[in-house]
């Protein structure tokens, strides 16, 4: 019966009717203004559809910031193991089978060919046969770890360590294997992980940056500032990069003024700053910039006071390291490892300490890009990594910061169990290579994941760098999959469309 009179009516409607003629179109017109209104309001609000985009089935969770405080400690999604992290990057590719990966078998069939790669043509070339590791392979801590004599100091912190024996990567350049590792794709203009953190959760001190990013104090990395750039992610999240030996460039108080004067200069302009956005409420890029000025000021009190190393104990000196007069090189890297001990200790998120450096035009002694020499190449970068590092290790136990702090060792791929033909080196491999977590959160001494018989291919337990990534968000109380950034009509987040937290290394 509906039916009828719906057809009723529709005859009698005049023909044309259903099209937009002056009288419509003007009361379109009013009631369109309205909603144009209204979806702006929604949009302030963050209510509007794009706002609340759906991410693996559920609307992603993007951090509150005060343009004007973008380093205010913020609530992680849930409860959070770690606090603050740091990361020590080896930089070059640091070989698992002269380290960390025993492989007997690797061993007993050295000088054989590797089965099932007669024909094998890897980064440089073909290659050579099975090489066992040029450094014996003892058991470690209470817990027996097999480690090599190349750390054997590291080996003595074995009980403390979460290692992963079957990290696979997406690469074997470097560049690209480094970006893969610190910011989790291939390609530069990525966000950093320690810009993921501090964009998430900023920071416990407001006159230190949020995250520093700690070269070697040979140089940078290959993929150099990418490691620690912000991406796509407002700047204010990027790394802040300096170390023990150079300072912050341009920060020092200029010559000829005194502390007085320079301290009345920056009331001054902060009075200034003060009222000039006062007349321009809610410009949340002049807030960013006048922020970013005031932390600078702040620093230059901060910064040369947390990295001056002088007031450090002999005895905290010798057992980094740092005074050690003969190898030079060490010592300088261990001033770097006592520096990220003082900023994990003042509260900054996120701290990134390199130990390799990218040297142009060769097979540099400077990293651990071991293709033509291994055996006297990582002979001088063994003792410079060793000592140091674990000693920043037992420093942050025995100052209770590691209950607190999770500690990430890692470098971009891994190194072949063969060595190349016409050479003494190994060359690249990122098929299966080895990084361990230290630290809150993480079950210690564990091993998890397993490479194959000569250490070539990760075999049990696969570990894509998403899922390594996944899982330090997750000790910081983040949800990988939620933590995102609308760019270019995409919610982008540090695992991109992958990653699973490993669960089974959780304390």
């Amino acid at each position: 019966m509906n039916t009828q009179v719906n057809s009723s009516e529709n005859m009698q409607r005049p023909l044309g009717s259903h099209l937009l003629h002056r009288r419509n179109f003007l009361g379109h017109t009013v009631s369109g203004l309205g909603s144009i209104a209204f979806s702006m309001l929604l949009a302030q609000d963050k209510l509007l559809a794009e706002n609340a985009r759906s991410v693996g089935g559920q609307a992603p969770i993007r951090p509150q910031i005060d343009p004007g405080k973008p380093f205010a400690p913020r609530t992680p999604h849930a409860q959070a193991a770690a606090k603050n992290v740091l990361v020590i990057f080896c930089s070059g590719a640091c070989s698992q089978v002269d380290t960390f990966d025993y492989k007997p078998e690797l061993i007993k069939r050295h000088g054989q060919p590797m089965p099932g790669a007669d024909e094998l043509v890897t980064f440089q070339g073909q290659q050579g046969n099975l090489t066992k590791s040029p450094w014996k392979f003892r058991p470690r801590g209470e817990c027996g770890k097999m480690i090599s004599d190349l750390v054997p100091h590291l080996g003595d912190m074995a009980d403390d360590i979460c290692f992963l024996h079957s990290i696979k990567g997406k690469t074997n350049t470097h560049g690209p294997g480094e970006n893969l590792m610190s910011t989790g794709f291939t390609l530069d203009g990525y966000p950093s992980m320690g810009a993921w953190t501090t964009y998430a959760l900023g920071s416990a001190n407001q006159n230190l940056p949020a995250y520093v990013a700690i070269p070697d104090p040979r140089g940078t990395p290959q993929a150099s500032v990418n490691n620690w750039g912000p991406g796509f992610l407002p700047a204010a999240f990027q790394g802040t990069d300096f170390n023990a030996n150079k300072p912050i460039r341009n920060l020092g108080r200029p010559t000829g003024i005194d502390p007085k004067s320079d301290a009345a200069t920056r009331d001054f302009l902060n009075e200034l700053n003060a009222r000039h956005l006062e007349q321009f409420p809610g410009d949340s890029e002049l807030a960013a910039r006048i922020s970013s000025y005031e932390l600078a000021a702040r620093m230059q009190m901060t910064v040369p006071e947390v990295s001056d190393i002088s007031s450090e104990s002999a005895e905290t000196l010798l057992m980094y390291g740092a005074d050690d007069t003969q190898n030079t090189l060490k010592a300088a890297y261990a001033r770097n490892c006592i520096l990220s001990r003082r900023l994990i200790e003042q509260g900054v998120r996120f701290v990134q300490l390199f130990n390799g450096a990218y040297q142009t035009g060769g097979e540099g002694v400077s990293n651990w890009d071991g293709h033509k020499s291994l055996e006297s190449q990582y002979s001088v970068h063994g003792p410079v990594l060793d000592q140091p590092t674990a000693a920043l290790l037992k420093d942050l136990k025995q100052r209770g910061l590691l209950e607190n702090t999770l500690v990430v060792w890692c470098t971009e791929f891994g190194r072949m169990p063969t060595f190349q033909k016409g050479a003494s080196g190994r060359d690249h491999n990122p098929e299966g290579f080895t990084c361990w977590l230290a630290g809150a959160g993480v079950k210690a001494p564990f091993t998890f994941g397993a490479s194959d018989e000569f250490g070539y291919k990760a075999a049990d337990n696969v570990v894509d760098v998403h899922d390594f990534h996944a899982t330090i968000l997750h000790l910081l109380g983040l949800d990988h999959e939620r933590l995102t950034f609308y760019h270019n009509g995409l919610e982008r987040r540090l695992t991109d469309v992958h990653g699973h937290v490993i669960k089974d290394i959780l304390a």
